[in-house]
């Protein structure tokens, strides 16, 4: 069993409902060859970079599984078989990326320092404190 990431693009005519249903779909093809679907992220609908299909919007999905290589080959088949999805892309999980993964679930970035009162402003640099360009040599 090997661990791999699809993330596809459902069209954006779904509501919330529909898109955990058509989730919950793609992972039982996951679960009827025999894999495991580890996390289903539905990461909402966004602006694609470029028209597909004359779409603009697509609701974005990423999910994690464990399966077989043939398993995963079937899933990418089907995906590209089924109308509601626009693009799919099947990629698999390295230990490189795993460990990556679990570092950075274990270490969320710190949240951004909070400002109180006027932020300082610097004074204008004096004529003489400013660097000296070709300009000024001549």
């Amino acid at each position: 069993m090997n661990d791999y990431e699809v993330t596809y693009i459902l069209r954006p005519n779904f509501e919330e409902a529909e898109v955990e249903t058509r989730a919950n779909a793609i992972g039982e093809i996951i679960k009827n060859q025999g894999g495991t679907v580890v996390n289903i992220e539905k990461l909402g609908r966004k602006r694609l970079a470029y028209e597909i299909a004359d779409l603009r919007e697509g609701n974005y999905v990423a999910m994690q599984y464990r399966s077989t290589g043939e398993a995963s080959k079937e899933l990418e088949r089907l995906l590209k078989l089924d109308e509601d999805v626009v693009r799919a892309l099947v990629i698999h999980l390295d230990k490189k990326a795993l460990a990556a993964m679990a570092h950075a679930a274990a270490n969320p970035p710190p949240p951004p320092p909070v400002m109180s009162g006027p932020v300082p402003l610097t004074p204008p640099m004096r004529p003489e404190d400013r660097p000296q360009v070709a300009s000024d040599l001549v």
